[in-house]
């Protein structure tokens, strides 16, 4: 087929109308279909519908109540089932309640606050700035908004963020004080940290002394195509005397019930005092019924992993029928690049530049609900207007085959609009 892009102002008119055509077949169908967010579909929450009948006791191997009062923390048993899956020493873990992103936002919120390590409060530091790996995910922009930090873009490559421009960022400027990171995965372009870049991130010498590196591993174990082995960051970064530099967050929203799961913090042990400090005012404690839940319906870190590769079964469909359905639609017309993921909850898909918010425009007035265009830019704001992020796993089968042979559509036609107006 002839690319798209080289094709005469005629044949793109002729196309136009083609695809117009289409496009009126699609909206008769009337579509209600949501892609916006990766939530787990229904038949994915079923494989761990064994959590609502795993707690046959409420009580801790120490013989705690955990029905009441107690235990900052989270439990000694949940520890250790985190400690094994994510190689983490136990003393270094936190456990929350059921949002990771709860404990982003708070420990965000502490470092204003109050500072660390001896360091005055962020909201004293005149200018402060965070680096966020660009395009990423957009609830980690948000909390950084909320805050009043101005959002520093940082270029982001099959490798992680592109480090001659952290390093350069963080050496300059003192009001730089942390960044984003997705190590595993990243969300939404599927990137995989390399060794080289956990070990730039961790031994940075020019960086302010209260800089932080906020280590989502949202996908740490969610391997659809490939397991990726990702390097410890805590043993690169305790190797040059940074292991304070280290905000380390998990949770199993994605792995049994995004609304009833558990959340982790990790950091060093100095850390892990001065936020169990500022936490005994905050809290008495997260829901140990919970915590202890989980722990008896998986008992071991590899009856996790076990499950890990269930998940990925049934996702691996649904991923491939994206992948498949994008090269048939898209593949040699020039309109659109992507890249296969390893794992993770997305893909990422790029339009020609100025056409991602016209190709969400024309989804949503079809009937499919996509990931708003610029939402994986801090501000909302993607320079090129060409970033979208598919989010396969909420639809059935049935409807993401409709939804994304849709959304190509919808790439088409914006695609030879702006080829029209840029040929007058």
């Amino acid at each position: 087929m002839k690319k798209v892009t080289e094709m005469t102002k005629e044949e793109l008119l002729e196309l136009q109308k083609e695809l117009q055509k289409q496009y009126e077949d699609f909206k008769a169908q009337g579509l209600k279909l949501d892609m916006s967010r990766g939530k787990p579909a229904a038949a994915q929450l079923d494989l761990t519908n064994g959590l609502l009948t795993a707690l046959d006791d409420y009580h801790t191997e120490s013989g705690l109540d955990a029905r009441n009062y107690g235990v900052l923390d989270g439990i000694p048993e949940a520890k250790r089932l985190f400690s094994d899956l994510l190689d983490i020493p136990a003393e270094k873990i936190i456990v929350g309640g059921s949002s990771s992103l709860n404990l982003m936002y708070d420990e965000m919120m502490r470092l204003m606050l109050f500072g660390t390590q001896g360091e005055k409060p962020w909201k004293d530091v005149k200018g402060i700035k965070f680096l966020c790996p660009s395009p990423g995910y957009d609830r980690h922009f948000a909390v950084t908004e909320d805050m009043g930090i101005e959002m520093i873009p940082v270029p982001v490559t099959a490798d992680g963020p592109d480090m001659d421009v952290v390093e350069k960022m963080a050496a300059e400027d003192e009001a730089v004080k942390g960044i984003w990171c997705v190590p595993l995965h990243s969300n939404p372009l599927g990137a995989c940290y390399t060794d080289e870049t956990v070990d730039r991130l961790a031994s940075m010498k020019t960086a302010a002394k209260d800089f932080r590196i906020f280590w989502d591993n949202a996908y740490g174990v969610h391997h659809i195509y490939e397991e990726v082995p990702l390097k410890d960051i805590f043993k690169a970064a305790e190797a040059c005397g940074n292991e304070d530099r280290i905000l380390y967050f998990f949770s199993t929203s994605k792995i049994t019930f995004p609304g009833a799961g558990l959340a982790v913090m990790a950091a060093s042990e100095s850390n892990v005092a001065e936020i169990k400090k500022h936490m005994t005012v905050q809290t008495i404690g997260y829901d140990k019924l919970n915590q202890l839940r989980h722990v008896k319906y998986f008992k071991t870190a590899d009856n996790i992993r076990a499950h890990m590769k269930k998940l990925g079964d049934a996702l691996r469909p649904k991923f491939d029928m994206v992948l498949n359905t994008l090269e048939e639609e898209l593949g040699g017309t020039g309109l659109a690049s992507w890249v296969k993921p390893k794992g993770g909850y997305f893909i990422a898909l790029d339009t020609l530049p100025g056409c991602a918010k016209a190709t969400v425009a024309f989804a949503k007035e079809a009937g499919v609900v996509m990931t708003g265009a610029g939402a994986t830019y801090p501000y909302k704001k993607d320079p090129k207007d060409s970033n979208i992020r598919i989010a396969p796993t909420y639809p059935t089968p049935e409807e993401l085959d409709k939804a994304i042979h849709l959304f190509c559509l919808c790439v088409k036609m914006s695609g030879v609009n702006e080829l029209l107006n840029e040929r007058g």
